[in-house]
């Protein structure tokens, strides 16, 4: 309308300004004329904007069209122009390195290691369809860690299908790329690894809480699937958590987060239903089930969780029971027991610098640059772990002079956040065993339960 109205006036003014002199009796010759230019310059506007309506309709259909490309430090993320469809490509990739004190003699131990190597492909198609698959790179063989579809009907509702982490442990759900150590607690070793099958899950109330029940194949505790059953018996999982304070304007107590979680399922005399041995913080195996052991009935676990992050302090904490009905054949006998084991854990942290801390990781306020004077984020945590093995697991199903009765960790480390991106990972941990040690002991678990194992960790992460 701006635009109309100016050539109007324009209009009237040069009419007038270049009109001959009239007399009274000429007057009405002079106003036909000046209408005749109105009209003339009318409709040229009227075409103008006609013209620029149409170009911004074939701007934006052109802009509905074509896809966005973007990179940056959350990977490379590729967009269709109408947002139905999208791609994003993210890595993960960790360097370590262990060394052991006064380990009794342990040979290759002490080692360099690419723990992790993941590309992560992950993306939208058709608006409401998620999927993300992960393949790992790291270790001695390549696996397929995360491979699922995923529905998002709400965030209410989601269905979930493939292979991913069932709900139960709380720092098992956590992100391999914001652990605030190398390896995860004595706990998680009682929690599933990853598992195929299918899972309702979804958050009510803005994020204050969240649900998720699902029914997977079966793993045994502290393992991945292996991308295939490994008998008829299907298992269930389940977990509630909540954030009551999430939206409130009580900013101490808007960190906080508790709930619990389960599992139930069956297992028909499998040795693969049971744990291949439980590994202490620097990998190595402090405990296994003697030869002929079985998984053979329920095996159900209970893990009540909770944290709590307020600025740059974090806290994390869970208790785990994993009870599984074994059975052990010596020549026409058979021995069968229901046994209870049991782990908890508290870890950690306080951000030097001043960043928030949360469940999600760190994001520095001053990336690493020190042309500038900035260092990028320091943060020390701190954790304590323990897991008890059933009593009644000695001497039938394990042997108590070379398997721990009990293990106990503790941990400290430094993190250095030199960006979103890059981490570097420094930590000492200390795990005493209860049992176990036979002096003569040349292989793990024996020799490994001989005496504390003390070892030194180091990381290199790059997560983009």
């Amino acid at each position: 309308m701006k635009l109309k109205q100016t050539l109007l006036l324009a209009g009237i003014v040069s009419g007038l300004a270049f009109a001959p002199a009239a007399k009274a009796d000429d007057t009405t010759e002079v106003i036909k004329a000046l209408r005749q230019q109105i009209d003339a310059l009318d409709q040229k506007v009227r075409v103008l904007e006609r013209k620029r309506e149409l170009d911004r309709d074939v701007s934006t259909e052109a802009a509905n069209t074509v896809p966005r490309i973007t990179i940056g430090n959350n990977g490379l993320n590729i967009t269709s122009g109408d947002t139905n469809f999208a791609f994003s490509l993210h890595g993960l990739l960790q360097t370590d390195s262990r060394s052991f004190f006064k380990d009794g003699g342990i040979s290759g131990n002490d080692s360099f290691l690419l723990r992790r190597a993941r590309p992560i492909f992950q993306g939208t198609v058709y608006r409401d369809f998620d999927f993300l698959f992960v393949p790992d790179f790291g270790g001695s063989t390549v696996q397929i860690f995360d491979a699922y579809l995923n529905y998002r009907y709400q965030p209410w509702l989601q269905l979930r299908a493939g292979k991913f982490k069932p709900p139960v442990g709380l720092e098992q759900l956590q992100s391999d790329a914001v652990a605030s150590l190398n390896e995860r607690s004595l706990a998680t070793a009682l929690t599933p690894g990853r598992d195929i099958g299918f899972q309702l899950w979804g958050d009510v109330a803005d994020g204050r809480l969240s649900y998720a029940v699902g029914i997977f194949n079966g793993v045994a505790d502290g393992r991945n699937s292996s991308n295939a059953d490994f008998e008829d018996h299907h298992e269930f999982a389940g977990r509630l958590f909540a954030q009551p304070f999430k939206k409130t304007s009580l900013a101490f107590l808007q960190g906080l987060g508790c709930g619990v979680a389960g599992s139930w399922g069956n297992v028909s005399s499998n040795s693969t239903g049971l744990s291949n041995g439980f590994l202490t913080d620097g990998q190595q195996t402090f405990f296994a089930y003697t030869n002929n052991v079985v998984a053979l009935g329920n095996h159900w676990r209970w893990s009540p969780q909770a944290y709590y992050y307020y600025g740059p302090f974090g806290l994390l904490g869970e208790y785990v029971i994993s009870d599984q009905r074994v059975q052990r054949s010596v020549g026409a006998k058979s021995f069968t027991a229901d046994l209870q084991n049991t782990a908890w854990q508290i870890s950690g942290g306080w951000v030097l610098t001043g960043e928030d801390a949360s469940y999600a990781g760190i994001t520095p306020k001053h990336p690493f640059d020190p042309s500038s004077g900035q260092w990028g984020a320091f943060q020390l945590v701190g954790r304590f772990a323990e897991l008890d093995l059933d009593k009644a697991t000695f001497p039938t199903f394990a042997n108590p002079g070379v398997s721990a009765q009990a293990a106990q960790s503790w941990s400290v480390g430094l993190n250095w956040y030199l960006n979103k991106n890059i981490r570097i990972n420094t930590s000492y941990s200390r795990t005493d065993f209860t049992g176990g040690g036979a002096s003569k002991a040349t292989t793990a678990p024996g020799i490994v339960t001989r005496q504390p194992e003390q070892v030194l960790f180091t990381r290199l992460q790059l997560a983009f």
